[in-house]
């Protein structure tokens, strides 16, 4: 295997490329002249160094000055603790945060939960979320944020059956975004309002 076909491989386990679009980066990359290489390898390598993953919620920050290993919104206490979302994955904790119309706090689970899988507490951060929540003294509402896809269905359901008998005798609710987000939407790509519309309409 040469070098066009080991750097195709490492660009395929990407999200969402395939082996054609993987072999026309490796294209591009031949085609830039030396320094940019040479700088996207330099950032590739910092990015390791500068950003580390809240001990928290599990969501990457960038370190700067920080000496605490949890990111800005866990340790912030202008947002609201009796709130915790539970999202995918980053992007969509940062979809969710532009839109400014939620203040809670965060989770990343790390993944949703395939439809016909044994190993389902593998895949996703289930035991860590069951602890974050027992530790949480003053939460009131847990919100279910996925895509509105199978997978994310899947997940919601399976997430709720999990927690309910948690979060009954914690006082807790459980609830799920509304329909405000369509059908096979990916959350991280859906705009502001339509956020907000799914938040206002959470059951």
């Amino acid at each position: 295997m040469d070098s066009i076909e080991k750097l195709t491989e490492h660009f395929k386990e990407f999200p969402g490329i395939g082996e054609r679009q993987a072999k026309r980066f490796v294209y591009f990359l031949m085609a830039k002249n030396p320094n940019y290489s040479e700088n996207l390898a330099k950032l590739i390598l910092d990015l390791k160094k500068e950003i580390s993953q809240c001990k928290e919620c599990f969501r990457f920050f960038n370190i700067g000055m920080r000496k605490e290993n949890t990111c800005d919104i866990c340790s912030d206490s202008r947002f609201d603790e009796s709130m915790l979302m539970i999202v995918e994955k980053d992007s969509d904790l940062e979809s969710v945060k532009k839109s400014r119309f939620y203040n809670g706090k965060y989770f990343v689970l790390g993944g949703l939960v395939p439809i016909v899988e044994k190993s389902t507490p593998s895949r996703i951060r289930l035991n860590e979320l069951k602890d974050k929540i027992k530790n949480k003294k003053n939460l009131k509402e847990i919100i279910l944020a996925f895509s509105l896809s199978p997978q994310g269905d899947h997940t919601d359901m399976y997430l709720k059956g999990q927690l309910t008998e948690l979060a009954e005798s914690l006082k807790i609710k459980v609830s799920s975004l509304g329909r405000g987000l369509s059908t096979g939407t990916e959350l991280e790509y859906s705009d502001n309002e339509t956020i907000k519309n799914a938040l206002k309409n959470r059951q």
